[in-house]
């Protein structure tokens, strides 16, 4: 006597759950370009290293002799596996079984993933196609009653699926259509990104419909409005690219907040001197220049990972090596409103500054601010509102922080490079520029009389210009310690190098108990 009948039965009902939602649906999600889950979770992972947890569970028939006729699993498939040789959480979802509904789900199970991550510590990884909620319409008929959102017994999801930003490393992956819970568990992640054929929202075109909105859903929620919205991080082309981006970025954190970020080895000599720099900023302030390739030459090659650059384009937000130790990299675009805080480049700073502090990432912050953004548009968007918001952020964090001021630093955002009630590393460029306000505009404020009085107005101008300009030298503010370096820009990098070296022992392990965890 053995269990081989238990066995077989067993291997029989797995056989059922890798059918997912059947011959027909696997060929639709095929046909419209889609992977099914089991597909993603196999390109995601580690090959063979994926431990299924509750495969079996799901919907089955049996005949009138008590026998097993079909099983339809749940639409949710989750376990554990490796990424690049570490332990990670997956959850995904099935769109082949009633579209990610929750009509075919057992809500255990997603919460089950998250409970794992936050348990054993393990970062987690969420494959969202469908709703996920507490079901549609028809769920009023089937249940004979109507769902109460966040009711009895039906909020501990919900806690898990935030309070894990707080402890472990959460991505979200938005791969087809994103609706309602859907939604907030993608929105719900450190780092989000969707392939551009999806789309995500609160509610879908039928029921936008409703408000008199007849949108498709690209048009509704696809990838350009929601990475400009902020809503998504970033847009891929495909599935493949989603899940190497999704590789990359856990590549630079810890496994939670209890661990430290991996160095890794370097082959980039940290002496290395770019010429590049000698000509990056222009001596015309009125002249743009690109702030990505210095970025580039200063950290190790090819390290550096853009993150959400669709959105608050003023600010660049990345992570980033110095000798092999990662760095969150903050650098302003002159590119985009001359490198000015928008209420939405605010909002940007806000989240990345904690996400630097939740996972004990030193800063880098590469400056060029005019000043928060000015005008009727921007007072609209209440931008000094958020601007303090951003500075609060700064001034809670507790990680060390570099700046390096390459052109402009003016008004109170200008005061914002760094955490204001510590020791922090600053250097100056020489194209560096500072003030309460820049002199172009301000001159013709503060010296109206001067130049209304003078019988040449626009040589008397000229004349007051040449003359605060020699004294807004950044020498001048050295010569007073108002700041500490100027530096030749070829010795960026391995001043960066070595803050990145000084910074690597006074980061501890242990949950950011001051800040706030903000998706």
């Amino acid at each position: 006597m053995n269990w081989k009948p238990e066995l077989d039965d067993l291997a029989r009902r797995e056989a059922f759950a890798r059918e997912m939602g059947g011959v027909d649906k696997v060929k639709r999600q095929r046909d419209q370009g889609r992977l099914t889950v089991r597909e993603r979770i196999d390109k995601l992972l580690d090959q063979k290293s994926f431990h299924e947890i509750g495969a079996i569970s799901g919907i089955a028939e049996y005949d009138e002799n008590g026998e097993l006729k079909n099983l339809t699993p749940a639409n949710c498939v989750f376990g554990r596996g490796k990424i690049d040789g570490r332990t990670v959480v997956v959850v995904g979802d099935d769109f082949t079984v009633r579209g990610g509904s929750a009509d075919a789900s057992i809500s255990a199970k997603p919460l089950m993933a998250e409970e794992m991550a936050h348990d054993f510590r393990l970062p987690i990884i969420r494959m969202i196609e469908g709703s996920g909620g507490g079901g549609s319409v028809k769920t009023i008929e089937t249940k004979g009653a109507a769902n109460l959102p966040g009711g009895i017994g039906g909020t501990r999801w919900y806690w898990y699926t935030t309070s894990n930003m707080a402890r472990v490393p959460v991505v979200g992956l938005g791969l087809g259509s994103v609706a309602g819970l859907g939604a907030a568990r993608l929105a719900a992640s450190h780092y989000s990104v969707m392939t551009k054929n999806s789309a995500m929202f609160v509610a879908g075109p039928p029921v936008v419909k409703r408000l008199g909105q007849d949108l498709t859903k690209q048009e509704l929620g696809g990838a350009e409005i929601q990475t400009r919205a902020g809503g998504v991080d970033d847009a891929v082309e495909t599935e493949e690219e989603a899940f190497e981006r999704a590789k990359r970025f856990l590549s630079y954190l810890p496994s939670s907040v209890y661990e430290l970020p991996p160095t890794l080895e370097s082959n980039d000599d940290p002496e290395r001197e770019d010429e590049s720099l000698m000509k990056a900023v222009p001596r015309s302030r009125r002249q743009v220049y690109k702030m990505r390739p210095i970025i580039n030459a200063v950290v190790d090659k090819g390290s550096f990972f853009e993150m959400a650059s669709n959105f608050g384009r003023s600010m660049i937000v990345g992570l980033a090596r110095l000798e092999g130790r990662a760095v969150l990299l903050l650098a302003s675009d002159p590119f985009h409103y001359g490198g000015s805080w928008t209420a939405e480049a605010c909002q940007k700073v806000v989240r990345w500054v904690d996400f630097a502090e939740t996972f004990h990432l030193p800063v880098v912050y590469l400056m060029d601010c005019p000043g928060f953004m000015i005008g009727l548009d921007a007072e609209k968007a209440a931008t000094i509102r958020h601007g303090v918001r951003a500075m609060a952020a700064v001034n809670q964090t507790t990680v060390p922080w570099c700046t390096i001021i390459v052109r402009n630093s003016f008004g109170v955002a200008g005061v914002v490079h760094q955490p204001a009630d510590r020791f922090s590393i600053r250097y100056a460029w020489p194209s560096a520029y500072w003030g309460s306000l820049p002199l172009e505009g301000g001159i013709e404020a503060a010296y109206r009389a001067d130049i209304d009085a003078a019988a040449d107005p626009a040589a008397k101008l000229k004349e007051i210009e040449d003359r605060l300009n020699k004294l807004r030298s950044p020498f001048r503010s050295a010569e007073k310690f108002w700041v500490e370096e100027i530096i030749d820009p070829r010795k960026t990098r391995s001043l960066l190098c070595e803050f990145a070296r000084l910074a690597e022992p006074l980061r501890t392990p242990g949950p950011a108990t001051n800040m706030t965890i903000r998706p």
